[in-house]
């Protein structure tokens, strides 16, 4: 029985020409070998099944050559091109970094540099994973790698170029693989197809490409895989079963319902997606891509930017005529926003589900915004007609308001109505917040409060007249002027517990906005019978500032209360003082004499003046 080789290893490209999806690399190399402008370094970096190793080894190859072709490529027939292919050649050495990253490691290959080639021109260093080197061996490698012999020649490979240190990369000429495109790996994987006698369906190959995701020896491996699972025949179905993956089937369904607002639909078909064991999350990824593609297919220049065989394009191109651009972008827009919520989500399918009905409804809701846009007659509110009793007054039912409820069109009314209609009354807005006269509760005797004591100013020394006469301070009140707003309707006794609440809350937002306004409003404050509330300020510093915030809270205090009656004043409370004046040597010893008579004794005695 024969030895089964893999695709990847039985089809590595040999020369350069054979190499997949890197002509820029390629040609770059066979200029500099025509040219003889041989680095003494180079690194190799890309994506992982790209051909970086593949070109180190033909480049190796080629330059040890002893007989080039004029398409600057080995002639496989010298003695250096036969050991080169049978693993033999003393020139060309192939070090694995991963598992000699040791700084013993790369001595030993310093060791070995300095020995010349026995045959051949070149001795050839080849490091895979190059980035796997710790610093020590890096920097062991400096010196030999900066100023090597001239019969020595490094090719570095690395998919991760950010972990060699700057110091490696500038001693080393760079060349960046690129991933290989999916026209390339489809040809490619035809014409293995074709040596191998396997019949393969296009769109199979596609789904195989991108599948890679760039990497060719990945989709070599995959392919190896779909000619193990369906023998000789690999269909675009089998590729579908063996690889589980959405197909594209599942999303031109899912369109159709949105397109045709059919929820029950859509959501039957999630239902099945998820029983077939798909990750619901994948399935919103591959929503966005579908309708990124029939937006690409609007357009007859974008169309190339769709990688797909050239039966799905033809769906995608049809389908796109379906949808308008309005209904993918918004629906762009949503997966978006559901993908990027998705994680956070407590129920996941609950939150992809929501998707899907926004999505069903985006074509009404659309129409809707479309018809709402259009330009429409110009509408004038008429006079509605009034009803006039024997007396000529108008009906109570003709209010304003049912006026403004009923717009005609302006070419239904003549123009000498519209000047001489009548305008309507204003309604005004503290008439509008107004409760109905019918909810008003029933009056209630007021309940009196007591009016609260003049607050005393805290840290007041006594003076000594306050020591003769106890009853010094009188409070005087002066009471800030407010304009007569009038007293409107009934007089209904203010809910003084809801008056504590909207009281609060107005608190909480002056704090918020300004703390000045705060310090003002924070403070006791007492209801008279006729629903005024009276604040006590200080002085008259604050009855200016409150002069002009008063307006706002009395508006606030009767829009939240619903109550017109309430009133809104403050009184600036002073505490009479006159022991603040300067006390004369006569008030002393008046005050002190009354205290101590024998003070007057001694006064007669040493005959002291009575004025001092």
């Amino acid at each position: 029985m024969e030895n089964f080789v893999v695709s990847a290893r039985k089809y590595r490209p040999a020369t350069f020409d054979s190499v997949v999806g890197q002509h820029h690399i390629t040609n770059t190399l066979k200029n500099a070998i025509s040219s003889k402008h041989l680095a003494q370094a180079f690194l190799f970096c890309g994506p992982r099944g790209v051909g970086k190793t593949t070109c180190a080894r033909i480049l190796a190859k080629t330059i040890n050559c002893q007989n080039i072709t004029p398409e600057v490529e080995a002639c496989n027939e010298c003695e250096s091109c036969r050991s080169f292919n049978s693993n033999s050649s003393f020139n060309i050495h192939e070090l694995d970094a991963a598992s000699n990253n040791s700084v013993e490691d790369i001595r030993n290959l310093v060791e070995q540099v300095r020995y010349a080639p026995q045959t051949g021109k070149y001795k050839i260093y080849i490091i895979d994973e190059v980035h796997m080197l710790s610093n020590q061996a890096f920097n062991a490698f400096l010196k030999t790698l900066e100023e090597p012999p001239s019969y020595a020649i490094f090719i570095l490979a690395t998919t991760e170029r950010h972990k060699i240190i700057p110091t490696i990369l500038s001693r080393c000429q760079i060349f960046d693989f690129n991933r290989i495109r999916i026209e390339d790996m489809v040809r490619h994987l035809g014409n293995i197809a074709q040596k191998e006698s396997i019949q393969a369906e296009p769109d199979a190959l596609h789904l195989i490409s991108q599948k890679a995701d760039g990497a060719l020896r990945d989709a070599l491996s995959i392919f190896d895989q779909m000619v193990t699972f369906s023998g000789h025949n690999v269909t675009y179905k089998a590729t579908v079963e063996n690889l589980h993956i959405l197909d594209y089937d599942y999303y031109f369904r899912l369109t159709d319902h949105l397109l045709a607002q059919n929820l029950p639909g859509s959501l039957l078909l999630f239902d099945e997606i998820l029983k077939n064991g798909f990750d619901a999350h994948n399935f919103l990824i591959g929503i966005a891509e579908h309708f990124r593609s029939l937006l690409v297919c609007k357009d007859p220049q974008t169309i190339q930017l769709l990688e797909v065989s050239d039966n799905i394009k033809a769906k995608y191109a049809d389908q796109s005529q379906k949808a308008s651009v309005s209904f993918l972008l918004s629906g762009l827009n949503l997966v978006s926003t559901c993908d990027t919520n998705y994680k956070s989500s407590k129920n996941q399918r609950l939150h992809v589900e929501l998707c899907l009905m926004k999505l069903a409804h985006l074509n009404a809701a659309l129409n809707f915004a479309q018809e709402g846009s259009e330009p429409k007659k110009a509408k004038v509110a008429a006079p509605a007609p009034a009803s006039t009793s024997a007396t000529g007054a108008t009906s109570p039912a003709a209010t304003p308001s049912a006026q403004l409820q009923q717009p005609v069109s302006a070419s239904s009314v003549p123009s000498e109505r519209l000047q001489q209609a009548p305008q309507p009354q204003q309604v005004t807005p503290e008439a509008q917040l107004a409760p109905p006269k019918a909810a008003a509760p029933a009056p209630e005797k007021p309940r009196p409060n007591p009016q609260l004591p003049p607050q005393k100013k805290l840290g007041k020394l006594p003076s000594l007249k306050d020591l003769q006469n106890p009853q010094a301070a009188v409070a005087s009140v002066a009471v800030a002027e407010e304009e007569d707003e009038g007293n409107y309707g009934a007089l209904v006794p203010v809910d003084e517990a809801r008056l504590k609440t909207v009281w609060h809350s107005i608190l909480r937002r002056k704090k918020a906005e300004n703390m000045m306004d705060y310090t003002l409003l924070n403070r006791q404050y007492h209801i008279s019978p006729d629903n005024e509330i009276v604040l006590q300020l200080e002085n008259h510093v604050l009855m200016d500032q409150f002069t002009a915030l008063r307006p706002d809270i009395l508006r606030e205090l009767k829009q939240q209360l619903g109550n017109r009656s309430i009133k809104l004043r403050a009184e600036v409370v002073e505490v009479q003082d006159e022991g603040r004046k300067l006390y004369t040597s006569a008030d002393k010893f008046n005050y002190l004499s009354e205290k101590y008579p024998v003070l007057i004794d001694l006064k007669q005695r040493f005959g002291l003046d009575a004025d001092f």
